[in-house]
């Protein structure tokens, strides 16, 4: 299998937050107009910024936790790569990318509930959140993004 030529992907940071329970987070986006989705944090990598910085970025942004309420626990040895759908491209992002590579962090939550505000930024990425089995991940989010969830699965699963 050949490596997708990096410049046509947006470079973002994937969060997988696991509680005591070892359920994973998600969120349901706000943006989501169509099926019943449910999808991990995530987000852009900004030119020039870490993604280990990304991701404490967006899991502030997206989640409301403060840095020092996770532990990560692991990270994705290579990234992940998926294609948006042939309608999507050239909406989303731009126009710039086909798809995204993601970098992936699995984290550990070590606060409380009451540590999460889906409104910290404006505008809000969720309007809900819910904690769930990691298998249950693949079937959660939209289709196109199916594999890489799958893959990230596979990945922490030892660590779960």
């Amino acid at each position: 299998m050949t490596t997708p030529d990096p410049a046509l992907y947006r470079p973002c940071a994937g969060l997988m937050i696991v509680n005591r329970a070892s359920r994973v987070f998600v969120g349901k986006r706000i943006d989501t107009k169509e099926g019943d989705w449910w999808q991990m944090p995530q987000g852009g990598v900004d030119p020039g910024e870490d993604p280990d910085d990304a991701a404490f970025r967006e899991l502030h942004e997206e989640t409301g936790i403060a840095r020092d309420k996770v532990e990560i626990i692991a990270r994705s040895e290579q990234e992940l790569f998926y294609d948006l759908p042939e309608e999507l491209q050239g909406k989303l992002w731009s126009g710039k990318f086909i798809g995204q590579r993601q970098s992936w962090f699995l984290m550990r939550f070590l606060g409380e509930d009451a540590d999460i505000d889906l409104n910290v930024h404006d505008p809000a990425e969720f309007l809900d959140y819910r904690w769930t089995d990691p298998e249950l991940l693949p079937e959660m989010i939209i289709p196109f993004k199916r594999p890489v969830y799958s893959a990230v699965l596979e990945m922490f699963r030892p660590h779960l």
